[in-house]
């Protein structure tokens, strides 16, 4: 389901010749089947009596770099990319494996980091 609109975003892009819409569908979509790898732990967790928190270490350690290439790989094909000529080569020009793994990881730890103490 998710390849299909991928395929019809790419078809519009070249008909209209704007690539941001692909980019973020390309970008968001590991995020979304990452918070799906976790929702089964995380309804089992729901269901127990505790406290909930929050482990910003996990957080800070693991989501924030996945979410600084995820950031980079969608800056360059906005306008204010243009004013960044610092951007890391290996999130631009690299195969998108990067990206996907960056947004499958930063998904999943998100809802990771929601705790029972």
């Amino acid at each position: 389901m998710g390849m299909r609109y991928q395929i019809r975003l790419e078809e519009e892009a070249k008909k209209n010749f704007e690539l941001l819409p692909v980019v973020l569908f390309a970008t968001l979509f590991p995020i979304v089947i990452g918070l799906f790898l976790r929702v089964p732990k995380l309804i089992i967790e729901m269901k127990q009596d505790k406290q909930w928190g929050f482990d910003w270490v996990k957080f800070i350690a693991i989501a924030l770099p996945s979410l600084y290439i995820i950031t980079f790989s969608i800056l360059s094909y906005t306008p204010l990319g243009k004013n960044f000529t610092w951007l890391p080569d290996i999130i631009i020009f690299s195969s998108p494996t990067i990206q996907v793994i960056a947004g499958v990881v930063l998904g999943y730890t998100f809802l990771d980091s929601l705790m029972k103490e």
